[in-house]
């Protein structure tokens, strides 16, 4: 039980108190009522005596009664009736409320902190209210009256004639049969004559004979005189008088209910009213079946209303006649006519009364009782020495309280013997001699038992049990059993539950006081029932408050309790009590995963509220239903929801007028919103494919960003002359969690903003969002150069944004789903977009009917309102990203800005379209394709700055810059041919047909960006509206496979903006590639130096294998030419050329084609272009696109290998110094081989002729080089070897190989020589030996011609012979130099012989011998001598 005011001790002593009647004269209660007190009302605060009080016991022992009170009442003739009494009790609960400032406990019970009130003040004003309220009862005297005061005013004409009427008037109140009410103590009560004396007004003189006459007629012992009234009622308040009646008037207020009657007296028989007593006093359901006019109490209207399913108001009703005489009590002065003096009189007055009239009466009574009894029994000695026999421990066996009939009925005629026993007992307790009582009660209880007197026997025990307790230094323990028995008793066997109440009331309180709260909590939930909710709902919360304040708190038994005394104090209209009980509660199951009672209790709450008119409590309770993850079915969902938007409707109600309130649901993932900038992307019409561009249906992909972001950056970068300006900030269409929105994003004027928001439905029905939009902030800002971005102050509406409002949108349970909503800004300025507002409710028909939902079936604009819906908003709240840069930030948690909600609107920009026409989706490796691409100006600005950028430039190219260079249309030539062709003449079949190109005219000059191409506009401007096509030429890559292509198409507006200088359109083209053609090459030197005299020539072997798979319905390929274009070398003719011109390639054939390749005579800037044409038309391939596709190849392969050997040969070549350089200069070759073909293709039984080329550079003399990268496997697994590097060095040194490069030589000579050696023996022969010198610098050269072959093999093979001359020669020989050497070989005798003897070693001219080695022919010089 919570705590009280008043200890046990206290609360038993008030609540059994000498009851002291009043009968006063009209002209004493007017004297009074000057004060605006009656006279009880007036005695009342002074009613407890200050000082102790001495009696003596029957035994004529001195007994001391300490702090005794007595109370004065009115004479009421008619007993309360139980209606009066439940409607009061009501009252008093609710008027008693927690106070604003209540004391809390903070209760702190494993990982539970509870604030809890510390008392229970409605409880206690309840019990002092029911035990002041019950009736008398003929089984018990404590609530008889003891006494009666007699009361006349001084002030009338005959006081003693007055005080004689009203002495008759209670004789006949006592004695006659026609009142039942009030219960009298003994029939000799005694009388007290008071005078009552205004001091103001009335004569003193008369009123002190008046005084004498009465001790004369009544004994100084048995009158008073009492003189009040002091001050004069007209005088001002100049002095503060404390008003000690105003905090009693309340509690006396329900003594005096005569109000609910209709006279002034009611008859009740005797025999009817232990009946009346025991029908139900607090029985709250049914209505008793006796006369009385007050309306019916709350409780009747809270059934109505709790069965409802909807809150209709009618439920809330106040209780105000009580709480409203309070209030009037109140707001008037109490004796207002009293001074202290007065004060002090009154207080005096009871002294005396208590002092001389009553203890005195009692003390004679208790005698007279205990001699009635003595000799009535025949006891040898008094009931008071006979005491200690009775309890010596002889004890007769109680019979069971089952195995007694009921015999409640029975009542004894008021002179028995056990009544007197019991009248005696009561006495004894009222004035706190509890051990006599004690004895007595113990006698009585014996005596009832035995004549089975049950409601006797119960209320003997009960107050035994009190009077074991109360007795001082407790000599025996509190019989809890005696209490547990009358409880029993009067529950079960009388049915009277009001005695019952009462004894659990006692009982509760002694055993809290004993700390056995457990034993106490049971007591108090065994009295619950159904018969009264009122008092149910109060033990209830008394049991929760002595769980929680056990030893060990059980904290969920009191949690539990209390929403139990929840519950009944809402069915007794206890509403206040009610929804305070369930907070409490609360505390206890939040946060606990108890999703079904928090929903439950969140519910109620937010019920009570609504009820009590605190709509935020209950607009926040039905929310946390909502936003938590309900367990709950989809029916009470659909109910706790509907609950909810009518409490919300009520609100807004309130203030139609006030900010849109946040609503709860549907759930927003704020992160999840994305933001896109422009229009929409047009579906392709026909044959027209609409660029890709970006959209809100696209994921996101990091790589893909960041690739489109690095093309972004590398187009700037050109156009701004290869920097990056300082405030250049990527194109951003669309904004989510993953990009950069550090930054304010831009977006133009005109132009729709759209914001993807992501709801998500977390109930079990269907939500119905009506009338959704954005909610925005906008300011107007002019960003033009003149105004430099001033503030502009206009009025913010429509005509400045636009919003799309979305009518009907369907959220299907436990569904996600966005919602795309537009704003279309007008002006330039600032936009902030706040969040959504919308109207929230559900949709009728939305249960589950075998397991289907059929709100799926419907369709947009046939939903069935229920009608109820409310008006609210949901900001967007994007957190940004955590910021980890500095150590201030890693150390702490610090979010960085996210603004994709905040876009500046920008001056009006020109926006692209791009379609393109005949794209293909599948292509042949090599093959090239043409289609065409249409600009489309949409906006009303022209454009300019057309460029497009990719990572693979090699894929397109749109031609050359000069119109020569671009074939004029696709019709030019036969089979529809993408190349420009020239038909050719029969003459040239063998040799090669010479053309030059630069690759400044395919957009590759020096220093360029071959990734960025100019797209070539005419006059380099698409002006608004206008459209353009242009062709296209596609060249599919050299590997299979599918391949994503990225265009990035940027471009200008003509006027410079300050905020946006550029605009991007994105474009990615898938191509699914299938093999066709490997090109594998080699290029060797070739000896033979005779062709050019100063010249150099190889010999080219072209390997083209068709790989294809015949998948693609390629029958076979012709292989129409082949050309190379280099600075330095040009293709001269083919050598192996067969008599068929056709090179056909049918599925898995290889074909090998030797050229012979010479240096071209002028190496300038300019790219030699050679045609070997195996068919009947030329392809001019040093024009578009043969040549486009050529160089954008050759800058993608110098890239790839300028990559790879930065990574293997970084360190490497800064070691190489420059003659190391030179020498492998000699090896490298510049040449580059395009071999183009056409492959015939089946396609629904139609031949189509396909056209491609292949490309293959030529680096290095002797090292293959094929058509595309070739993939390297990957190593075998080889176990794990730990060894310690060697610091080697790195070679400084040429490869053998590079330097046998060096020098090229050429031995000129007959290849047979007839002699004559009869005529002559030594035959001598002439030999020209050719030095070539392949290198850029000077070369020093010596020949040895010294050398023998010692081999025998060699000897027998090959003669000997012997040079004739000079052995050894030292040259030196210029840049590309050729030298001619005359040597003589002298032979003497027929044979074959190998003149390659010779040795020759090289040096660079200012280098050491370091770099000389011997340049070896690899072929043998033979020669044949023939004689004649």
């Amino acid at each position: 039980m919570a705590q009280c005011v008043q200890s046990v001790q206290e609360f038993i002593q008030d609540s059994f108190v000498p009851l002291v009647a009043a009968l006063c004269s009209e002209e004493a209660e007017r004297l009074t009522r000057r004060n605006n007190l009656g006279f009880s009302e007036l005695v009342k605060p002074f009613c407890r005596l200050t000082s102790e009080v001495h009696m003596r016991d029957p035994n004529n022992q001195l007994h001391v009664i300490k702090n005794l009170k007595i109370a004065v009442n009115n004479i009421i003739t008619h007993s309360p009736q139980p209606g009066g009494i439940r409607k009061l009790l009501n009252d008093v609960v609710s008027v008693s409320q927690p106070a604003e400032g209540l004391v809390t406990n903070v209760i702190t019970a494993g990982d539970y902190d509870l604030n809890i009130s510390a008392t229970t003040p409605w409880f206690e004003a309840y019990r002092e209210s029911f035990l002041q309220s019950m009736p008398a009862s003929d089984h018990e005297f404590l609530n008889h009256y003891v006494a009666c005061m007699l009361v006349v005013s001084s002030g009338e004409p005959e006081p003693v004639e007055q005080f004689l009427k009203l002495s008759q008037e209670q004789h006949r109140i006592q004695h006659s049969s026609e009142y039942a009410y009030p219960k009298w103590f003994i029939p000799n009560t005694l009388k007290y004559y008071v005078l009552l004396h205004d001091v103001s007004a009335g004569e003193e003189q008369r009123a002190d004979s008046v005084y004498e006459e009465m001790k004369q007629r009544y004994g100084t012992q048995g009158c008073y005189l009492l003189k009040i009234n002091s001050r004069g009622s007209n005088r001002g308040a100049d002095e503060q008088i404390p008003d000690p009646w105003s905090q009693y008037l309340q509690k006396n207020s329900i003594q005096n209910q005569e109000s609910y009657d209709d006279g002034p007296y009611t008859v009740i028989s005797n025999k009817n009213a232990d009946h009346l007593i025991s029908d139900g006093l607090d029985n709250d359901i049914q209505v008793d079946g006796l006369s009385n006019n007050f309306k019916a109490h709350p409780l009747q209207l809270d059934h109505l209303s709790d069965t409802s399913s909807s809150f209709d108001g009618t439920d809330y009703i106040k209780t105000t006649s009580l709480h409203e005489s309070k209030k009037t009590s109140s707001g008037t002065p109490h004796g207002a006519c009293l001074t202290l003096t007065d004060h002090d009189r009154i207080r005096q007055f009871i002294q005396e009364f208590t002092f001389r009239g009553l203890l005195p009466h009692i003390e004679k009574t208790i005698r007279q009782l205990n001699d009635q009894l003595i000799s009535r029994k025949g006891l040898s000695r008094s009931l008071f020495s006979a005491t200690k026999k009775w309890f010596s421990g002889s004890k007769v066996p109680e019979k069971s309280i089952n195995e007694l009939k009921n015999t409640s009925g029975l009542l004894y005629p008021p002179e028995a013997p056990e009544l007197q026993i019991r009248k005696m007992a009561d006495l004894c307790f009222l004035v706190q001699h509890y051990e006599l009582a004690y004895s007595c009660y113990h006698t009585a209880k014996k005596d009832f038992l035995n004549d089975q007197a049950m409601l006797y026997a119960a209320g003997a025990l009960e107050m035994a049990a009190v009077s074991a307790f109360l007795q001082p230094g407790a000599p025996r323990p509190y019989p809890a059993h005696y209490m547990d028995t009358a409880i029993q008793t009067y529950r079960d066997i009388c049915k009277n539950m009001v005695l019952a109440e009462r004894c659990v009331l006692l009982s509760a309180e002694i055993l809290k006081s004993q700390s056995k709260y457990s034993d106490a909590a049971a007591l108090l939930i065994r009295l619950t029932s159904e018969d009264s909710d009122l008092r149910s709902a109060l033990l209830l919360e008394q049991a929760a408050h002595c769980f929680i304040n056990m030893k060990s708190p059980m904290v969920r038994k009191f949690a539990f309790h209390m929403i139990l005394a929840g519950h009944r104090y809402s069915k007794a209209g206890q509403k206040k009590h009610a929804l305070r009980c369930y907070c409490q509660a609360m505390q206890v199951y939040k946060g606990k995963g108890w999703s079904l009672a928090e929903d439950h209790i969140n519910f109620t709450i937010g019920r009570q509220s609504f009820t009590l008119r605190q709509l935020d409590n209950a607009v926040s309770a039905f929310r946390h239903i909502l936003i938590n993850d309900s367990k709950q079915p989809a029916a009470q969902q659909g109910t706790f929801l509907r609950e909810y938007l009518y409490v919300y409707k009520n609100v807004t109600q309130l203030s139609p007028d006030g900010p849109l309130p946040q609503l709860p649901l549907p759930y927003i993932n704020n992160s999840a919103t994305r933001v896109f900038f422009g229009h929409d992307r047009r579906p392709a019409e026909g044959e027209k494919q609409a660029a890709t561009h970006i959209s809100l249906d696209q994921e996101y992909d990091f790589e893909s960003s960041h690739q489109w972001k690095e093309l972004e950056e590398q187009v700037v970068a050109v156009v701004n002359k290869g920097i990056i300006p300082s405030n250049f900030q990527p194109t951003q269409y669309c904004l989510n969690s993953y990009s950069d929105n550090s930054k304010f994003p831009l977006a133009v004027v005109e132009e729709p903003v759209t914001v993807e928001v992501a709801f998500r439905n977390p109930l079990k029905v269907p939500l119905l969002l009506t009338d959704l939009s954005l909610l925005w902030k906008f300011q107007p800002k002019d960003f033009s150069a003149k105004h430099n971005g001033a503030t502009k102050e206009l009025a913010c509406g429509n005509d400045m944004i636009g919003a799309e409002v979305i009518a009907e949108f369907l959220i299907n349970s436990e569904e996600t789903k966005m919602a795309r909503l537009k704003l279309f800004p007008h002006q330039t300025g600032e936009l902030h977009i706040l969040g959504v507002v919308y109207n929230l409710g559900t949709i009728q028909g939305t249960m589950m009917i075998d397991g289907i939902d059929p709100s799926i079936g419907l369709q947009a604009g046939k939903f069935v309102y229920n009608g109820m819906s409310v008006r609210g908003r949901q900001d967007l709240e994007i957190q940004g990203p955590r910021l980890n840069n500095t150590k201030e930030e890693k150390t702490s948690i610090k979010y960085g800005p996210d603004r994709r909600l905040d876009p500046i609107i920008t001056e009006e920009m020109p926006l692209l379209e791009v379609f393109f026409i005949n794209f293909p989706t599948g292509l042949l490796c090599g093959e090239i394709r043409k289609a065409y691409v249409e600009f489309v100006n949409v906006s009303k600005c022209p454009l300019t700055a057309l460029k497009v950028v990719s990572k693979h430039p090699e894929f397109f190219t749109f031609g050359g810059n000069t119109a020569v260079l671009t074939p004029l249309s696709p019709s030019a030539s036969e089979n529809c041919s993408a190349y420009k062709t020239v038909v050719t003449d029969s003459t040239s079949v063998c040799t090669a047909l010479m053309s030059s190109a630069s690759s400044v005219n395919f957009g590759l000059g020096a220093g360029s960006q071959p990734e960025v191409i100019h797209v070539p506009l005419p006059d380099s401007v698409l002006l608004p509206g206008a459209s353009i096509q242009l062709p296209m030429w596609l060249h599919g890559p050299d590997e299979e496979g599918v391949h994503e292509i990225n265009f990035l198409f940027y471009y200008e507006s003509i006027k410079k903006h300050s905020k946006m200088c550029h605009r991007v359109l994105r474009h990615t083209a898938v191509i699914c590639t299938s093999r066709s053609l490997n090109v594998q090459a080699t290029v060797c030197r070739s000896n033979a130096l005779e062709d050019e005299g100063k010249g150099d020539n190889m010999l080219v072997f072209v390997d083209v294998e068709n790989i294809n798979t015949s998948e693609a319905g390629v029958k076979e390929f012709h292989i129409v030419q082949v050309s190379s274009n280099s600075k330095h070398w040009k293709l001269q003719k083919a050598v192996n050329r067969s008599e068929d011109k056709d090179y056909k390639l049918a599925s898995r054939e290889r074909g090998k084609l030797c050229f012979k390749a010479v240096r071209c005579k002028n190496s300038g800037e300019n790219y030699t272009f050679a045609d070997v044409v195996f068919g009947n038309e030329q392809i001019i391939s040093s024009a578009s696109p043969c040549a486009d596709f050529f160089f954008r190849s050759l800058s993608s392969e110098l890239k790839r290998t300028h990559a790879q050997s930065n990574m293997f040969q970084g360190a490497a070549k800064q070691s190489f110094d420059e003659a190391v350089r030179l020498i492998q200069k000699c090896s490298e070759v510049d040449l580059n081989i395009v071999v183009l073909w056409k492959a015939y293709v089946v396609e629904d039984n139609k031949q189509l002729i396909l056209e491609g080329q292949h490309h293959v550079v030529l680096h290095t003399v002797g090292k293959e080089a094929f058509s595309f990268p070739q993939k390297q496997e990957s190593p075998e697994m080889v176990l794990l070897k730990f060894f310690r590097p060697e610091n080697t060095s790195l070679p400084t040194r040429p490869t053998p190989e590079q330097l046998s490069n060096l020098i090229k030589t050429s031995l000129h000579y007959p290849e047979s020589f007839n002699h004559s050696f009869h005529q002559k023996s030594l035959c001598l022969v002439p030999v020209t030996l050719l030095l070539s010198n392949c290198s850029e610098a000077d070369v020093d050269v010596i020949i040895d011609l010294r050398h023998k072959t010692t081999s025998p093999e060699a000897l027998e093979i090959h003669g000997s012979f012997t040079w004739l001359g000079q052995t050894q020669y030292k040259l030196q020989l210029k840049s590309q130099e050729v030298y001619n050497l005359q040597l003589k070989a002298c032979f003497v005798r027929t044979g074959v012989y190998n003149l390659g003897t010779h040795r020759v070693f090289a040096k660079l001219a200012d280098q050491a011998t370091l770099f000389e080695t011997s340049q070896q022919n690899s072929m043998p010089a033979l020669i044949i001598i023939n004689n004649i």
